[in-house]
């Protein structure tokens, strides 16, 4: 599995409530550990069990950091800056969060991507942070006939050129785009989740829903990531779109259940658990 996108390193504090403007709180704890939508997702996939390596950028002290704590990632780092630093904070009674982020904001990674890493990968999944590197990777990937997921959280510019090389738009709730845009600019499936509510999908005029496992949160921040890089291994193994997107809803659901602390750990006692 190759994830294209961003990393981040993400300070993350758990509070009773979050504060109102101009107020000061103390947090009922404290968490540094890399995210972003693609590391999440390779670092999901590695606990699943599947190979997983990750083009990002990740440069500096906070990179090296961020390395060392994304083992067995494989990671593959290009042009100058990153990773970004992300600000969580988790609300504890419900495991709502809210983040600040700069994300890829000035971030030069206009490279080419190494084709190698595409050829060895069963599956290519990108977030669309670091365009270039996403735009690269889908065009080896469509050349050599290997699947592309996109992770398609919001809009970005370079979607205009990536969403014809994507087989599968995995669309959050506030994605721009209807379904029916996204097929019509190439993407012959598209899936949306919608929250706590059943993620849907269509393809080829035909459509289905599957709903979303019912637990108590207690940490959603990067939940979707790790959705994300559930649903890509699900490709990789050739699932039916139900049981992928089934399957990709429970592994979620296990990232929620637990914190920042202890969800990659717990993710790979679930898998090992059957």
């Amino acid at each position: 599995m190759l994830c294209v996108g961003l990393t981040t390193v993400d300070v993350s504090q758990r509070v009773a409530e979050f504060p109102v403007p101009g107020q000061k709180v103390q947090s009922l704890g404290v968490h540094l550990a890399p995210g972003g939508p693609a590391a999440n997702a390779a670092r999901a996939v590695a606990a699943l069990g599947h190979r997983a390596v990750l083009l990002t950028a990740v440069g500096g002290e906070l990179g090296d950091f961020a390395r060392s704590r994304l083992h067995p990632v494989e990671v593959h780092s290009v042009g100058a800056g990153g990773p970004a630093l992300s600000m969580v904070a988790v609300r504890e009674r419900d495991g709502e969060r809210t983040v600040i982020s700069r994300n890829a904001a000035g971030f030069a990674v206009d490279v080419a991507v190494d084709p190698t890493l595409v050829e060895a990968a069963d599956v290519v999944l990108v977030d669309g942070h670091l365009g270039p590197l996403a735009l690269g990777a889908a065009r080896h990937a469509k050349r050599l006939g290997v699947p592309v997921v996109l992770d398609a959280g919001s809009w970005k510019p370079v979607l205009d050129d990536l969403l014809p090389l994507v087989d599968v738009a995995a669309c959050s709730a506030a994605f721009e785009l209807p379904e029916a845009e996204v097929h019509a600019r190439g993407v012959p499936l598209v899936i949306r989740t919608h929250g706590p509510r059943p993620v849907t999908w269509s393809r080829g005029g035909a459509t289905g829903s599957q709903p979303v496992p019912v637990v108590e949160a207690r940490d959603t921040n990067g939940a979707g990531d790790v959705w994300h890089g559930a649903l890509a291994v699900a490709v990789a193994r050739g699932l039916a779109v139900d049981d992928a997107v089934r399957w990709a809803n429970e592994v979620a659901a296990v990232r929620v259940r637990h914190t920042a602390w202890d969800w990659v750990e717990e993710l790979g006692r679930w898998r090992d658990s059957g």
